[in-house]
């Protein structure tokens, strides 16, 4: 053998275990058809489809009906939202089912601190302990994560949607979106709940009717849609302002009202939101869109008068203004990658799209029914701890948040976290 290849060689050995990382891990929660009791995942990892059928591989059974939230709960623990089977799975980063609850009926959006899992309900009842507790209204349930048990509820509006967790609360949007068909009006509020007493402890007012579907969270800013009523209201996206509502802001002064759609939304790395509108009408009986991409800082500094813009990176807006049904946005917060899917007539398999960090489109994929929900797995390689942040030494000991405000153990580097309300840059010391 040659000096360059035995070099070669040598090369290769050590370039192997490098390209061997799985960087781009990636749960897509497919629908399935309402009632039909086919909800299922799609397990992408580097570029290809290793499964859509990922659950039933694994532990040898169904998902259930109708799967519309998914979250991390911590480094080792997985929680998703199935909601016609009035299930909380729980699950291993691998895909191992450990636990699940039946006590939460008609489920719809997660949240957690790490040590909880926080769910919001349509229902009116719901086990806690040893009793079951009963609601007018709805309700968010408070699960321990290491005993799966509800240990706690509270009333809030009348179906609520989107919730999320900033600073030691809860911050719940209500839809009332069964006013067509029950006696009460749409919701136009958001719902804030001590997490540690499951108290209401202020409800803000935003005029928006119908807060419907899942917020995304950059920080202290969360992104919330209104639909409308689908008649003469017209879609609304609300940035809200968590620190300003803590701090006892007038309703007014915490959020501002933008005229799009945020039908599907995500974080960026860099802190922005993306949103895909989806508007539809009754009375035309079509749907339009919009695509922007968010500053939440800039568009509460000018109430809504700038930071909306349409740049999003390379081909990735021209490629989704080809998709024929939008149903999800997601941007991987440990790598940047984007991704899309469409869900064509809503009743057949739709398509995953994948872009780089740079907007260059690497490839479509065919998964499963309604593919809308996602959750990025940390890459093999990623290392890192809390005291390689750039903060104060004072905030050493407060949790550590992403951008889509998931507690994080292990930051990776060059990426941007949330402590105590504030940006801090991981740098790898």
């Amino acid at each position: 053998m040659s000096h360059r290849s035995k070099l070669l060689s040598f090369l290769s050995a050590l370039l192997l275990p490098l390209l061997s990382f799985a960087q781009e891990r990636i749960i897509l929660l497919n629908e399935g058809n309402w009632q039909s009791d086919n909800g299922k995942i799609t397990y992408f990892e580097d570029g290809k489809i290793v499964s859509n059928q990922w659950f039933r591989d694994v532990n040898g059974s169904k998902l259930g009906d109708t799967p519309n939230d998914i979250i991390a709960v911590n480094d080792n623990l997985i929680a998703i939202a199935i909601n016609w089977s009035n299930i909380v799975q729980f699950i291993t980063p691998d895909g191992k089912a450990v636990a699940a609850t039946e006590d939460v009926p008609n489920n719809r959006k997660l949240a957690t601190d790490g040590d909880y899992v926080y769910i919001s309900s349509y229902g009116h009842e719901c086990r806690v302990g040893d009793k079951y507790e009963e609601f007018t209204k709805g309700f968010v349930a408070k699960i321990d994560a290491t005993t799966f048990k509800v240990i706690a509820a509270v009333e809030v509006g009348y179906e609520p949607e989107g919730i999320a967790y900033y600073d030691g609360r809860l911050f719940v949007a209500n839809t009332g979106g069964y006013a067509f068909q029950e006696s009460h009006e749409y919701e136009t509020t958001v719902s804030v709940i001590d997490a540690a007493t499951m108290k209401v402890e202020r409800t803000v007012d935003t005029g928006q009717i119908n807060l419907y579907g899942k917020m995304s969270q950059s920080g202290k800013y969360l992104c919330i849609n209104s639909p409308g009523n689908y008649y003469e209201v017209p879609a609304a996206a609300i940035i809200l302002d968590c620190e300003a509502v803590i701090a006892g802001k007038p309703d007014k002064e915490c959020f501002v009202s933008l005229p799009y759609a945020a039908t599907y939304s995500c974080v960026t790395t860099d802190g922005r939101f993306y949103a895909i509108g989806s508007r539809y009408s009754y009375l035309t009986g079509d749907y339009t869109f919009n695509y922007i991409s968010i500053d939440p800082e800039i568009a509460m500094l000018t109430e809504g008068l700038d930071g909306i813009y349409e740049d999003f990176p390379g081909t990735v807006l021209a490629d989704i203004k080809k998709i024929g049904m939008p149903y999800g946005l997601y941007v991987n917060p440990y790598t940047g990658y984007i991704y899309a899917t469409d869900a064509a007539g809503f009743v057949e398999g739709g398509t995953l799209y994948q872009w780089s960090p740079e907007g260059k489109l690497l490839g479509k994929h065919g998964v499963y029914i309604n593919p809308a929900h996602f959750l990025a797995l940390k890459p093999d390689n990623y290392t890192g701890g809390i005291n390689d942040v750039i903060a104060d030494p004072a905030d050493s000991d407060s949790p550590l948040y992403n951008l889509q405000g998931i507690r994080i153990s292990s930051p990776t580097p060059g990426q941007i976290y949330i402590r105590n309300g504030k940006k801090y840059i991981y740098k790898q010391q």
